[in-house]
């Protein structure tokens, strides 16, 4: 197995202190947002034998087994991170697998670049993902009932949120959502600021159930998003707690610390809180109109003491082993392709002792057993 060098993201959001704290290093001062660990070729792990990338490249069938790449190519389809957020990520959907295919072949039609600021589908495959709480971590989930989002804005006093109110009461749940979202990405951009500032201050005033749209609001003054956040569901996850985000459910991250995994891709649509390009007519294309509920995951014990985060994809499959001291050690040898990442004490994975922050790739069919005291997170994908 190799021992991963990974690379840090240097994004505004990111917190300038989860992620040194959990490594034991001095911060720098800089935001630290996401560790990357896999073989996206934008930031691949290395290892002594080369990025991840090389490595996979020079024998797929022999690091990633011959089920995984009949399955998915010869590509790890899957890319762990330990995200850190210190502000609220963009207001964000992605699409599901026919959405990409279509999204991606019509701009490579159409000749957009594929780092122009205004391209939306970097790749054709869709970005399933699952983020497990290390640190209590708040986020935003789902669309809420129409009545109940309406219910919420209307306490504001705000008169210009009035319609919105209206419009939420007056149609279908799936009808009212789009209209209303779809007025308030439409809106003048003057008289929406105008309206956010007002919103701002009623929050701040209000707190309780309005305080993190206060702190939204305070990162991103005058932006629609935070309107839009309002109709989505808050969630504050516990450690250990997760969540899973599937094809067009709009969500964004606001605080906290925690591992997160993916399938391979970097598509995303953006509602709002950035002042990256918001394409309206394609996200209204991907977006399901649905009130839903936030879905809290809890890992489901086997008896040899995996914890499995159980979701409805094969890209990946997210586990965790929380070892006990003087603990037995785990046989974790798959004919799949495999990450540990350390999160909590000190573990030996084969050769390699892992601190918090530190990794190691399994080629599938690698032995591989774990022991110590500690918690290991396990990422692999399902053939």
């Amino acid at each position: 197995m190799d021992r991963l060098d990974n690379t840090i993201r240097p994004y505004a959001w990111g917190s300038t202190t989860a992620i040194p704290h959990l490594l034991g290093v001095e911060p720098t001062g800089e935001p630290q947002a996401e560790m990357w660990m896999g073989a996206h070729p934008g930031a691949p792990s290395r290892t002594a034998r080369g990025t991840l990338v090389d490595v996979i490249e020079a024998d797929p069938e022999r690091e990633l087994g011959t089920r995984a790449v009949a399955r998915f190519g010869p590509h790890l389809p899957f890319l762990l991170k330990i995200l850190a957020a210190g502000a609220p990520l963009s207001l964000q959907v992605h699409p599901d697998l026919k959405q990409a295919e279509e999204g991606y072949a019509d701009e490579e039609r159409r000749g957009i670049p594929v780092d122009a600021p205004y391209r939306n589908y970097k790749d054709a495959n869709h970005k399933p993902e699952l983020i497990c709480a290390l640190t209590e971590f708040d986020g935003l989930c789902g669309f809420r009932d129409p009545v109940g989002a309406a219910g919420l804005l209307d306490g504001l006093g705000v008169d210009s949120l009035k319609p919105y109110v209206d419009l939420l009461h007056a149609h279908p749940a799936d009808a009212a959502l789009r209209e209303v979202l779809t007025a308030i990405l439409s809106a003048d951009p003057e008289e929406m600021a105008h309206t956010v500032a007002e919103a701002t201050a009623a929050c701040t005033r209000l707190g309780g159930a309005y305080a993190p749209y206060a702190d939204i609001a305070h990162h991103y003054p005058g932006d629609p998003g935070v309107i839009a956040a309002m109709l989505l569901n808050h969630v504050r996850l516990q450690p250990g707690e997760a969540l899973f985000l599937g094809a067009g459910i709009p969500h964004a991250y606001l605080s906290g610390l925690g591992v997160e995994i993916m399938a391979n891709s970097d598509n995303v649509l953006r509602c709002g809180l950035t002042p990256k390009h918001v394409d309206v007519p394609e996200l209204l294309r991907v977006v399901r109109f649905e009130p839903s509920d936030p879905g809290v995951l809890r890992p489901e014990a086997s008896e040899d003491g995996e914890e499995v985060y159980e979701t409805p994809i094969d890209e990946f499959r997210l586990s965790r082993y929380v070892l006990p001291e003087g603990g037995a050690a785990h046989d974790l040898t798959r004919d799949t392709p495999q990450i540990l990442l350390c999160t909590a004490g000190t573990v030996r994975a084969g050769e390699h002792e892992l601190r918090p922050g530190q990794s190691v790739f399994v080629p599938a069919g690698e032995r591989a057993k774990i022991s110590g005291a500690g918690t290991v997170f396990r990422a692999t994908v399902i053939v």
